[in-house]
């Protein structure tokens, strides 16, 4: 039996290295800025995960992450420095799946950087708390589920296959080495 990917008539893979594999990442998580954010993956336990709002995507593909120093994330992380991070920017595209590395820093100026007033939700004393800590997410390896030409065409082209029974939609999936 064939898999549905065999099934295209069309080329819907397309593995993505450094530079196109950035561009990527910051496209896709750039759609939504929030993920969630999975820790302890080596334990024996279902890994924790949580949403998470990136504050942003360099150009080095890296995440960062604004956080409590105080907060059960960090604790994990001292743990197990490995994360995973899955986005999804809309109900049939947009999607990622980033595995990295975790680093914690009190960096002040990064933090300055990164504020954003509506976190003194959470750090009430302001871009000055002294519990925020700085999450950098070195990004290893991912991978990606897209439309090649947005969502429209992506609909019309399975609107036209359902109606002939043949598999046209308009995906494009690949790893992402950074």
């Amino acid at each position: 039996m064939d898999s549905i990917n065999q099934q295209q008539p069309e080329h819907n893979h397309e593995d993505l290295h450094q530079a196109e594999a950035v561009k990527k990442i910051q496209e896709l998580a750039g759609k939504t800025n929030t993920c969630f954010f999975s820790t302890r993956l080596r334990a024996t336990t279902v890994p924790a995960t949580r949403p998470m709002a990136v504050q942003e995507v360099d150009e080095q593909g890296n995440f960062w992450f604004l956080s409590s120093n105080d907060s059960n994330k960090n604790q994990e992380l001292q743990e197990d420095d490995q994360v995973q991070l899955l986005f999804q920017g809309l109900a049939h595209s947009d999607f990622l799946s980033v595995v990295g590395t975790a680093t914690i820093s009190t960096d002040k100026a990064r933090i300055h950087e990164l504020w954003n007033p509506i976190l003194k939700a959470w750090f009430t004393e302001g871009k000055d708390d002294p519990r925020i800590t700085v999450i950098k997410v070195a990004a290893q390896d991912g991978y990606y589920w897209d439309n090649k030409h947005g969502n429209a065409v992506a609909l019309v082209k399975t609107a036209i296959g359902a109606a002939i029974g043949q598999t046209l939609d308009d995906s494009i999936e690949g790893k992402l080495a950074v």
